[in-house]
């Protein structure tokens, strides 16, 4: 499977940086994980948007989830799509609150809130902690330790498992999620520190921990936040688990 990074700035966007956003791809399918800001904007660089065949979110913060409203758009309004035998409802695997949610972020006024209905444009599957099969994927999520319902997932294409953190604080389950995985892709969004809040984000050196202690083949870190210094963060990870690596906008593996 591949995987691209369409974005990794954590908590808000950068300069020039998009918030989480990844694509992977097996056998053809796409499958869009996280939308955060300015990842759409990041996406169209490597495929027509109607070319996505699913999209996974892990949470509904908005660093995560921002541009579905982007997305919303261009799926209801777009005049010609390049596509058209292509159904315009796109599967959307999300916190089972994200109709509302969703909804609520592209409405306009009180009024549309009222009666907001995505639909038209998303099919949507309620993520829970259980395995589910996208396309080629067996995606399997488990809930992590954050102050709104968040999930890591694991998700497996033949014999490859890439296990996705997304954004959590230290938690039990995060050994079970990345144990022996290919690659873990862990959120690292700050140094650490003793005044760090709990259940929130992980630390470069827990990151590392994390990646020694589950037996992971390749850690690479993500959602660093704008105002944090990558290479701290990087040296935290690295101090623990020597191969940690930072991803970068625009990056491609192999998994």
């Amino acid at each position: 499977m591949r995987l691209t990074i369409l974005g990794c700035s954590g908590s808000v966007p950068g300069p020039n940086a998009a918030a989480s956003g990844y694509l992977l791809e097996a056998e053809g399918f796409r499958l869009g994980l996280e939308l955060g800001n300015g990842a759409f904007a990041q996406l169209q660089t490597v495929l027509d948007p109607f070319e996505l065949d699913a999209l996974l979110l892990s949470h509904l913060h908005s660093d995560h989830c921002a541009d579905v409203n982007a997305l919303t758009v261009l799926r209801r309004y777009h005049p010609a799509p390049p596509y058209p035998a292509r159904p315009r409802r796109l599967p959307v695997y999300a916190p089972p609150d994200a109709p509302s949610r969703l909804g609520h972020l592209y409405a306009a006024d009180p009024a549309e809130r009222a009666s907001v209905d995505l639909s038209d444009v998303y099919e949507f599957h309620a993520l829970r902690e259980e395995t589910v099969v996208i396309g080629p994927f067996d995606v399997t999520a488990v809930a992590v330790y954050h102050p709104t319902p968040a999930f890591g997932l694991r998700i497996t294409y033949g014999g490859s498992i890439l296990a996705y953190t997304g954004d959590t604080g230290k938690c039990r389950v995060l050994g079970e999620l990345a144990d022996g995985v290919d690659v873990l892709l862990s959120e690292a969004s700050w140094t650490d520190g003793e005044n760090r809040p709990k259940g929130v984000h992980l630390s470069g050196k827990e990151a590392g921990e994390l990646a020694k202690e589950a037996g992971v083949g390749r850690l690479l870190l993500t959602h660093i936040a704008p105002w944090t210094d990558r290479q701290a963060v990087l040296a935290e990870a690295r101090a623990v688990f020597p191969e940690a690596e930072l991803v970068s906008q625009g990056a491609v593996y192999e998994i």
